[in-house]
C-alpha cells in the first residue's frame, strides 16, 4: 500500500512539472558583464546559441545585442521583423543567415533607453520586444508577445583607460548647487529597503518600493521632494496612456484610490532621501505588461519648512484626510482640491527669502530639479508564474501547476484508484476460489 502511494505521488509530480512548463515564459533578462567592457575596444561575448539566445556587448558609447532566431529553444525560427530594440522599436542593424542571428547596435541613449544613476554606477536599461505577426488565420494564436530586459553597467568613478574619459552624451541632468553638482536618482528597493531589487517578476498585488535620492558636493543640507510621478508605457511621461501617481506638488494621489496602500514612508531616513510605495498595476490592453515611471524631483534648503509647493503628502483612508511626512497638515489641504498653485506667484517673486539663497544657488532663476525615469518594470504575464532574478545573474522562472494540471492529476488519481480496486477484487476472488477448492 505504501509503495502504491509513493508511485502515485511521483506520477502526480511528473505530470505537474510537464503540464506547467511553457516555452513562452521569458521571465529572464540579458545583462552585459560589467567587467567585460572597455573604452575603445570591442568586447567579444559568449557565442549566441539556442540555449543562450541573447548576448549583450556593453561598449564605450553603444550597446550591441545579438539574438538567435530560435529564441525559445524549440527549433522554430521567429520572424526577424518581429524583434525590435527599446521602446522606440529600433530595427536590427544586421542579419546573419548562416548562424540565424540578428544584431542590434544602438547608442546608449538611443531607442528610448533609460539611465539609472547610483553612487558608483551608471545603469542603462532597455529591452528586446518580440511582437509576433498575426497568423494567416486570425482566429487562432500560436505565440505570445515577450519582453527581454537588457542592462549595461558602467562605473562612475573609475578611469578605465590611460586617456581621460570625455563622453559626448549627457547621462543625467546636472543641476548647479553651490560649488558642486546635484545628482538625482530613483531606485527600486527590496521589501526591507536594504538593497536594490530587479525590475522583473512583479505581479498584480505586489508593492513597488521606490527610493528618491539626491547627492551633491555642496555642504548645504538639502531636503528632497517628489513633485510629481507619471507612469506610462514608454520613458516619455506625456505619452498616451499615462497615469498620475504623484501630482499637485507632492500629493500621492494613487493612495486616494480605493483598494490601494500607496503612501510615502515616514519618517525619512535622511533629509535628502524620500521613500514611497505604490501598488503594482498595469495598463489595460497592454500585452507587454510593463510600465515606466517618470518623476520630477527637486530640493529645498533643509531649514526651510514644507509648504503647499514643497511637500510630501499621503492619504490616510482610516481618517479620511491627507497627512504630510513633515510639517503641519495645512500644507496638504490643497491635495483634495487639486489647486496647489496659489503660492506660486509669491514664490516666483522671492523663491529663496532667507540668507541661504546666496550660499545655496548660483542661478536663482532656475529650480534645482530634474526629471528621472525608472523602468521598465516588468509584470509576469502568467499570474501563476513569478520570475525571480538575483542581481548579477540570470533569472529563473518558477511556475506553479495550473488548473488544467490539477485536473490531470485528479484523473490520474481516479484511474489508479480504479486499478487498485480492480486488483483487490481480483485477489479476493482468487482467494475464495482456492478456499472452495
Amino acid at each position: 500500500m505504501q509503495g502504491s502511494c509513493v508511485v502515485l505521488g511521483l506520477l502526480c509530480c511528473l505530470v505537474a512539472r510537464v503540464g506547467s512548463y511553457t516555452p513562452w515564459d521569458l521571465s529572464w533578462s540579458a545583462r552585459g558583464d560589467p567587467s567585460a567592457w572597455s573604452w575603445g575596444a570591442e568586447v567579444h561575448s559568449r557565442a549566441v546559441s539556442s540555449s543562450h539566445p541573447v548576448a549583450v556587448q556593453c561598449q564605450e558609447a553603444q550597446l550591441v545585442v545579438t539574438v538567435h532566431r530560435d529564441l525559445f529553444g524549440t527549433g522554430r525560427l521567429i520572424n526577424a521583423a518581429d524583434l525590435t530594440l527599446g521602446p522606440a522599436a529600433c530595427k536590427h542593424s544586421s542579419l546573419n543567415a548562416a548562424h540565424n542571428t540578428l544584431t542590434f547596435a544602438a547608442g546608449l541613449h538611443e531607442c528610448g533607453s533609460v539611465v539609472q544613476v547610483t553612487p558608483d554606477t551608471l545603469i542603462y536599461r532597455t529591452l528586446i520586444n518580440y511582437d509576433p505577426s498575426p497568423a494567416s488565420n486570425p482566429v487562432i494564436i500560436r505565440t505570445n508577445p515577450a519582453v527581454i530586459p537588457i542592462e549595461c553597467h558602467y562605473p562612475r568613478r573609475e578611469n578605465v583607460s590611460s586617456n581621460a574619459i570625455r563622453p559626448t552624451w549627457s547621462p543625467f541632468k546636472l543641476c548647479p548647487v553651490s560649488r558642486g553638482e546635484a545628482v538625482f536618482s530613483l531606485r527600486l528597493m527590496s521589501d526591507d529597503w536594504s538593497t536594490e531589487r530587479p525590475f522583473t517578476g512583479f505581479q498584480l498585488g505586489d508593492i513597488l518600493n521606490i527610493q528618491a535620492e539626491v547627492s551633491t558636493e555642496s555642504h548645504v543640507p538639502l531636503r528632497l521632494f517628489v513633485d510629481s510621478c507619471v507612469a506610462a508605457l514608454s520613458p516619455d511621461g506625456d505619452s498616451s496612456p499615462h497615469y498620475a501617481i504623484i501630482d499637485f506638488n507632492g500629493c500621492l494621489v494613487d493612495g486616494r484610490v480605493d483598494d490601494t496602500s500607496s503612501a510615502f514612508i515616514t519618517p525619512r531616513p535622511r533629509e535628502d532621501v524620500l521613500r514611497f510605495r505604490i501598488d503594482v498595476f498595469r495598463f489595460a490592453g497592454d500585452t507587454r505588461n510593463l510600465i515606466y515611471i517618470t518623476c520630477h524631483l527637486k530640493v529645498t534648503p533643509a531649514d526651510q519648512g514644507p509648504d503647499p509647493q514643497n511637500k510630501a503628502c499621503s492619504f490616510n483612508k482610516a481618517r479620511n484626510t491627507w497627512v504630510p511626512v513633515e510639517g503641519s497638515r495645512d500644507v496638504c489641504s490643497c491635495c483634495e482640491t487639486g489647486n496647489c498653485d496659489a503660492a506660486r506667484a509669491l514664490r516666483r517673486l522671492n523663491p529663496w527669502s532667507d540668507g541661504t539663497a546666496a550660499r545655496f544657488r548660483r542661478d536663482a532663476g532656475k529650480e534645482v530639479a530634474a526629471d528621472v525615469v525608472i523602468g521598465p518594470v516588468l509584470l509576469s504575464a502568467d499570474p501563476g508564474a513569478v520570475g525571480q532574478q538575483q542581481e548579477g545573474g540570470d533569472g529563473a522562472a518558477v511556475t506553479e501547476p495550473s488548473v488544467g494540471t490539477g485536473l490531470v492529476c485528479v484523473a490520474v488519481v481516479v484511474a489508479l484508484a480504479a486499478v487498485g480496486v480492480a486488483v483487490g477484487i481480483a485477489r479476493k476472488g482468487c482467494t475464495r476460489t482456492s478456499v472452495a477448492a
